[in-house]
């Protein structure tokens, strides 16, 4: 929480008047049981109803002025509090864009998602707490004991014993409850997890027919949530009971001593029952401060989890913002001895070297698990090497500031995703000011013309979250004409014709090699038809770099590239013709 309150250096101004109001509003609270012991005592007592309606009048004020200090305060809070946690949100959703890929597959979607959420909704609850009740609870039950004090020593014994055996209790139900907090919060993790991939995978479970089983996953997870959440609500529910029976004793203790005291003329009628409202106020208090350790536990849990992102550095981090200047005549990219392992994993890519030319077009195959994506995706820099260089245009891409970089490179990543809004403002993510005839040809290219034609708005279609209402194959091509429409040097195609029909696929390989002629372009299959033509083909099997040349070339002499070729096509059917 400590290291939060940089977001709270707006909020100086509610930090002061909102405590102080409530303050000010406990005050007048402590005052009004003495009113009422002076109504009882003098005004009823004596038949004075003059009396009592101007004693009442006071209490009226009170309740009236601590009313309007009380709004001021939650109208403080709300600001204070809801202005914290979008700061939180805020800066939390940009650190996480500065991660780079490792770092955002550590932590996994489920888990930032609960921590940008449910995480940052705690700690808002708590600052407003804060604000409305860490200073009036404890002023409350010192009050309450103090003004007890002032009317009979004597009696205030009872509230010096009563108050210790109630913190007592509050104390010791906080202690058994507080770790489970803790257990709740990673358990609603793995609840996030199980839903977040039912719903992204609902097809594919359905096509499994996988839902009673994967109900039975969330059951499970949700069981256990369940089951943390009643074992913590069981040992709070002892909360109230006991601390009601403690002050309900005292109460009791109150009136049995203090009806002694008024036989024997050492207190009054109202003084009892001023005592008796100290006491209940000091029970309440004490409940507010026992619900406070809970929300203030659950938020120091939540900050932690919080603070873990705030606190996670990128691993890929840019060297300078001013962009380079790059050598024209340099290959377009450039492997030298890389090498490079995920966490724990050991290497996937192993002592790679290879160079692309300027303006050529590119193969990679391999099979499944042979680094193909993670080659490609050295070369943006969503990685960086274990070992040796990428360079792009002579220069390391280390060098490079990110948005030069990525500038040249257009990426069509192996999951095709659109985003919801219309056709057009997702064919502008890689140009802002794009043209419809920049648009179009991008999409004549990526052969999505032909469809996106024949919808009633055209560019101005609407697509759904994630491009559900569009096939696989249209949402790949849409994808790969988003990457087109900002003219990349690079263009990188990880995979991302696969769902797309042999006619369709040459299709698009045609338009590429005839209206793409200064864009190298880089591609990623498990397809042989897809890559055959390419200048170059790369070969990749258990990340090594087994076979460099043209289709030919390496179906005489490269035996994985053979073996790939073979369980696709017909041995008659392989020579480029």
């Amino acid at each position: 929480m400590f290291q939060l309150r940089r977001f709270l250096k707006k909020y100086k101004l509610q930090l002061t008047i909102g405590p102080l109001c409530k303050l000010i509003e406990a005050i007048f609270e402590l005052f009004v049981p003495l009113i009422t012991a002076d109504i009882i005592d003098n005004g009823v007592a004596n038949h004075d109803v003059g009396y009592v309606l101007s004693r009442g009048g006071w209490m009226i004020l009170l309740g009236a002025l601590g009313l309007c200090f009380a709004l001021v305060c939650q109208k403080s809070a709300s600001i204070a509090s809801q202005g914290f946690g979008t700061q939180v949100r805020n800066a939390m959703f940009h650190h996480i864009n500065t991660l780079s890929h490792s770092e955002l597959d550590r932590f996994g979607t489920p888990s930032l998602i609960t921590r940008i959420t449910n995480d940052i909704n705690q700690l808002q609850l708590a600052v407003a707490m804060l604000i409305r009740l860490v200073i009036r609870a404890p002023f409350l039950v010192v009050g309450a004991l103090v003004m007890a004090m002032t009317i009979d020593l004597k009696m205030s014994l009872i509230f010096l014993a009563a108050s210790p055996l109630i913190a007592l209790v509050l104390a010791l139900v906080m202690h058994q409850s507080v770790p489970f907090y803790k257990t709740i919060q990673q358990k609603l993790d793995k609840v996030s997890l199980i839903s977040r991939e039912n719903l992204s995978g609902n097809r594919v479970v359905r096509a499994f027919s996988k839902q009673e089983s994967d109900e039975a996953r969330f059951d499970q997870k949700n069981d256990e949530l369940a089951a943390a959440a009643v074992t913590v609500g069981r040992i709070s529910a002892l909360l109230n009971p006991l601390t009601y029976v403690i002050a309900q004793a005292a109460i009791v203790a109150i009136v049995w001593f203090g009806a002694q005291f008024v036989f024997g003329g050492y207190l009054l009628p109202g003084q009892i029952i001023a005592l008796v409202n100290y006491m209940t106020q000091i029970l309440l208090a004490m409940i507010v401060v026992s619900n406070l350790a809970v929300i203030f536990t659950k938020a120091f849990a939540s900050a932690a989890r919080v603070n873990e992102i705030f606190d996670t550095r990128p691993s890929v981090v840019e060297k300078n913002s001013k962009p380079i200047s790059v050598d024209r005549n340099a290959p377009a990219v450039e492997f030298r001895n890389v090498s490079f392992g995920y966490a724990d994993n050991g290497y996937a890519l192993k002592d790679i070297s290879f160079t692309v030319p300027k303006g050529a077009s590119v193969g990679i195959i391999g099979g499944t698990g042979s680094g193909k994506s993670t080659l490609v995706n050295l070369i943006p820099r969503f990685y960086d090497t274990s070992k040796g260089e990428v360079f792009v245009n002579g220069n390391n891409v280390r060098d490079y500031p990110f948005a030069q970089l990525r500038g040249k490179i257009g990426v069509v990543p192996q999951t095709a995703v659109l985003f919801a809004g219309t056709i057009r403002e997702n064919m502008r993510w890689g140009k802002k000011n794009a043209t419809d005839k920049e648009m179009i040809k991008a999409l004549q290219i990526s052969q999505s013309y032909e469809f996106v034609s024949q919808l009633p708005e055209q560019l101005d279609s609407l697509a759904a979250a994630g491009g559900k209402n569009f096939s696989g194959g249209q949402r790949q091509r849409l994808t790969i004409a988003r990457a087109l429409v900002s003219n990349p040097e690079i263009l990188i195609l990880d995979d991302s014709a696969s769902a797309l029909d042999l006619a369709t696929d040459a299709a698009l390989r045609k338009a590429l090699s005839q209206q793409t002629r200064n864009m190298t372009v880089i591609m990623v299959s498990q397809r042989v038809g897809t890559i055959r033509y390419a200048d170059k083909i790369f070969v990749l099997d258990k990340g090594k770099l087994v076979g460099t040349g043209t289709h030919n070339e390496l179906f005489d002499h490269c035996d994985v590239y053979r073996e790939i070729c073979l369980s696709q096509l017909k041995e008659e059917e392989v020579r480029n013709r």
